[in-house]
């Protein structure tokens, strides 16, 4: 498994932290930037994560900002990311088991380290349920193939 992780400037330090977890169990984890808390644009490093996970570069990618949201945003607008702005250890479970979630969006501003670990844990571990969810996938996929009808 290869996991690319990314941050905006607000996020280097969670983003540190995650590679550190992510080594830690013996996952694979590259880091695709920032390193530095001067201001950059999150769309960029979205961007480089969510390619290299729609590209088949990496199996997985993990991206922080201030919220989560704004990286989220941008990562969807690849075909074949499905990134997700998880909050809480519910929210990483679904969107593993139900969506089948290939980039995890985190919140550098709202959620603490010990948060982080048990999300970016249960994340990692949770599989795809298949089934229904894996039709909605496929209507997802549709709509990114012809997004205006």
């Amino acid at each position: 498994m290869i996991v690319v992780v990314g941050s905006d400037h607000r996020g280097v330090l969670i983003k540190q932290h995650i590679l550190n977890l992510l080594r830690g169990k013996g996952i694979a984890a590259e880091d695709m930037g920032t390193n530095s808390e001067e201001s950059v644009d999150y769309p960029d490093i979205a961007a480089s994560v969510a390619r290299a996970v729609a590209k088949k570069k990496a199996d997985r990618g993990i991206l922080v900002c201030g919220t989560g949201l704004g990286m989220a945003i941008a990562a969807n607008k690849i075909p074949g990311v499905r990134a997700t702005a998880v909050h809480d250890e519910v929210t990483a479970e679904l969107s593993r088991s139900h969506n089948d979630s290939n980039v995890l969006c985190l919140s550098a501003d709202l959620l603490g380290e010990r948060i982080v670990d048990h999300i970016v844990n249960i994340w990692m571990d949770t599989n795809f349920n298949g089934g229904r969810h894996a039709r909605r996938l496929e209507k997802i996929a549709a709509i990114e193939k012809n997004p205006l009808p």
